[in-house]
C-alpha cells in the first residue's frame, strides 16, 4: 500500500513526489505538477522540493551528494555570467561547490548529458553545414569573388572610351561626382548621436551610388553595349541585318525592362521561348480549325486551305462590288472626280452596247435579204404579196414584215 495520496487527483504515490514548501502536508504526483494543478490555498508559483519514499528532499540528478534545484540555478547563472571555463569564478558564485565539481557536473549533465545532446546535436553539427553561395559565374554571385576578364579592345577603342585595362575601370564613370558626399567626412571627438548618425547616413547614400554604378556597368559589359559604343562597334551595328518584323520589334521593346535582371544568353533564351510560345498557341489554334472543319488527317490541310483561299477571294470581289454604297462621305473634289471617271466609264459602256446592237441588226438584215433573193421572190412592193396566193409568199411576206419591225 502506497504511504503518499496526491492532493489533487488522489492517486497513490510511489517514488519521488512534489512537496510544496509553503502548504503544510501538501503532495503532488509529478503528472499533476506538470500540469500545473492547484487546490485549495495551494498555488503554482508556490515553493516546492522533491521528496523520496523516506520524506527525504532529493536533488534535480539521483546522483550522490546531489545538486539542489538552487544549486543548478546558480551553476547556470554563473557559467552564463563568467564564461565557460573561469570555473573557479563559477564556484565562488554557487558557494557549496568547488571548481572541479562544477566543471564535472556541467560538463557531465549540460554537455554530455540528455540536455546537452537534446540542445546542442554536437554529433550531427558538422553535417547540418550547408554552402548556400552562388558558384563563380552565376547570375546572382557576387560582383568581388567572381574573376573579370578586362575588355577586348585595342589601343584606339581604349582611349576613345577613356577605358584603363588593368584596373577595368573608366576616366569618368556613372555618377562622377559620388565621392563628393564623403570626401570631407571626417570623425570628430566632439560629435554627437545625430551627427554620427547625419555621417552614416551620408555613407550609406553613397555606397548604394556605387552599387548603381557596378550595376550599371556589369550590364554594359554583360550586352556589348562597350564595345558598340566605340566606331568600329557603330559600324558593325550599321552593317545591315535580318529583317525583324514588326510584332518582334514590339515584343523586344515590351520585354526590354527585363534584361536588367537577365544575363545576355538568358535574356536572348527568354525572348525565344516568348516567340516559340506564340507560334505553338497559333499552332493550336489552328489545329483547333482543322478539327472543327472535320479535317483529321495532315494530306487533307493543302486541300482545305486552296479551297478556303477560292472563298476568301469570292468573297472579297463581292464586297467590292458593294463597297461603293457604303463608302464614308468624301470631300467635295474627290466625289466629283469619282462621279466623272464613273460616268465616263458608264457612257463607254453604252457606247460598246449600242455598237453591239447595230452589228446585229445589220447582220440580221443581210441575211433576211439573202435569203429572200434565194428565193426568187423579194419585191419591195407590199402589195406584190398580197396578190401572191399561195402560202409561201404570205409566210414570206410575214417574216420581212416582222424584220422590218425589228429594224
Amino acid at each position: 500500500m502506497a504511504k503518499y495520496h496526491c492532493n489533487y487527483c488522489e492517486g497513490d504515490i510511489s517514488g519521488f513526489r512534489i512537496k510544496c514548501s509553503e502548504c503544510p502536508d501538501f503532495d503532488l504526483c509529478l503528472q499533476c505538477f506538470s500540469c500545473g494543478a492547484e487546490s485549495g490555498t495551494h498555488k503554482r508559483d508556490h515553493d516546492y522540493h522533491i521528496a523520496g519514499d523516506d520524506d527525504t528532499s532529493v536533488g534535480a540528478f539521483d546522483i550522490p551528494n546531489p545538486w539542489s534545484l538552487v544549486e543548478e540555478m546558480m551553476l547556470l547563472d554563473a557559467v552564463e555570467q563568467y564564461g565557460f571555463g573561469n570555473w573557479e569564478d563559477v564556484a565562488n558564485h554557487v558557494e557549496s561547490r568547488k571548481g572541479p565539481e562544477c566543471e564535472e557536473h556541467y560538463v557531465k549533465f549540460f554537455i554530455q548529458g540528455t540536455i546537452g545532446r537534446e540542445i546542442l546535436c554536437v554529433d550531427t553539427i558538422g553535417s547540418n553545414v550547408t554552402d548556400h553561395s552562388c558558384p563563380d559565374g552565376g547570375p546572382l554571385s557576387p560582383s568581388i569573388t567572381v574573376p573579370i576578364s578586362p575588355l577586348d579592345l585595342n589601343i584606339q577603342e581604349q582611349h576613345e572610351l577613356g577605358y584603363m585595362p588593368y584596373r577595368d575601370d573608366f576616366e569618368r564613370e556613372h555618377d562622377n561626382e559620388a565621392e563628393t558626399l564623403v570626401s570631407s567626412l571626417a570623425n570628430n571627438y566632439d560629435d554627437e548621436d545625430i551627427d554620427v548618425a547625419v555621417k552614416l547616413a551620408q555613407v550609406d547614400r553613397y555606397r548604394t551610388r556605387l552599387k548603381e554604378r557596378e550595376r550599371r556597368k556589369c550590364v554594359a559589359r554583360e550586352f556589348n553595349l562597350i564595345q558598340a559604343a566605340t566606331t568600329l562597334g557603330k559600324q558593325k551595328c550599321q552593317t545591315p541585318k535580318k529583317k525583324v518584323s514588326k510584332e518582334d520589334k514590339d515584343l523586344q521593346e515590351k520585354i526590354k525592362v527585363f534584361s536588367q535582371f537577365h544575363s545576355l544568353a538568358e535574356h536572348e533564351a527568354f525572348l525565344e521561348n516568348i516567340q516559340k510560345e506564340k507560334e505553338l498557341k497559333s499552332r493550336i489554334k489552328s489545329v483547333m480549325r482543322y478539327r472543327k472543319n472535320g479535317i483529321t488527317k495532315l494530306d487533307d490541310i493543302e486541300h482545305f486551305e486552296e479551297e478556303k483561299f477560292k472563298r476568301d477571294k469570292k468573297r472579297d470581289n463581292k464586297k467590292k462590288l458593294v463597297s461603293v454604297a457604303f463608302t464614308p462621305k468624301l470631300l467635295r473634289s474627290e466625289s466629283r472626280q469619282l462621279l466623272a471617271a464613273n460616268q465616263e466609264r458608264i457612257n463607254g459602256l453604252k457606247k460598246s452596247c449600242r455598237r453591239h446592237r447595230r452589228k446585229i441588226r445589220y447582220t440580221y438584215r443581210r441575211r433576211s435579204c439573202k435569203y429572200l433573193l434565194a428565193a426568187d421572190r423579194f419585191t419591195p412592193d407590199i402589195v406584190h404579196f398580197t396578190k401572191l396566193g399561195s402560202s409561201s409568199s404570205i409566210a414570206v411576206w410575214l417574216f420581212w414584215f416582222s424584220s422590218m419591225i425589228r429594224l
